[in-house]
């Protein structure tokens, strides 16, 4: 299997890939690469339906660049360990950044979430985010509060020193997904609401009406089903075992 960057040449012949609707295992195989290195290289460059080989190139002439211009930090606040290899999980971050950018969320809260997402401990502060991310406190502090707002995060007070000095940590859990998939059910159901107060507003038998009361029950009925649906794959994921007994026996 070969190393080393990607070419020009094998920019082009995965552009052409995913044109003629290939995998990105399929990609990998004929050019003798990891699909990883496949899935990074398509996601971090506009995804599957933006690709183009020559703008993936300059990209990542420019990033070359810029790691050869800067000194390596030292002070990395995310430093890697478990023998990882630091280049893959810097284009790893890259790559689930760009995923979360195409889901909608805005870059710099896509930035914040994928460190906290990637870091053992679950967990960051500020400055550890500012380090890593080489952004300002005022940057991190409006992703934090749009990231809670969302229910992607939770943050917790600390005492610090004997000044009473106080230092936030922010937190992803386990159930990430599920709190946010919890806040999105609510979002839709105070759309349901806000539809329906329209009608009275706008006057029942109205075509406007008619279209609000539409928005109304199909918000209520995608709510209803997000809602009943998180808590059932929840008590499927958390439940375990009895003691004593195998998930493998009959």
């Amino acid at each position: 299997m070969s190393g080393g960057r990607l070419t020009q040449q094998e920019r082009q012949q995965i552009a052409l890939g995913l044109a003629d609707g290939l995998a990105y295992a399929e990609i990998a195989r004929r050019l003798d690469r990891p699909t990883s290195t496949i899935t990074r290289e398509v996601m971090r460059s506009g995804g599957p339906t933006s690709y183009r080989a020559d703008l993936a190139q300059r990209a990542a002439e420019r990033r070359a660049h810029r790691r050869a211009q800067t000194p390596p930090r030292e002070q990395r606040a995310l430093a890697q360990g478990h023998g990882r290899d630091d280049e893959a999980v810097r284009e790893y971050e890259e790559a689930f950044t760009t995923l979360l950018m195409q889901q909608g969320l805005p870059k710099m809260m896509a930035r914040v979430l994928t460190c906290l997402l990637i870091a053992d401990a679950g967990s960051v502060t500020a400055a550890e985010l500012v380090q890593h991310l080489q952004i300002s406190p005022a940057s991190v502090s409006k992703a934090i509060t749009f990231l809670e707002a969302q229910g992607l995060l939770r943050r917790e007070r600390r005492d610090v020193g004997r000044d009473d000095r106080h230092r936030e940590r922010y937190f992803v859990d386990d159930d990430v997904w599920y709190q946010s998939t919890i806040a999105s059910a609510r979002g839709s159901a105070q759309i349901a609401e806000t539809a329906r107060q329209g009608v009275s507003v706008l006057g029942a038998g109205t075509p406007a009406a008619a279209r609000l009361e539409n928005i109304a029950r199909f918000s209520d009925f995608i709510s209803e089903s997000i809602l009943r649906a998180a808590e059932q794959v929840r008590e499927v994921l958390h439940t375990k075992p009895a003691d004593g007994t195998s998930s493998d026996r009959g």
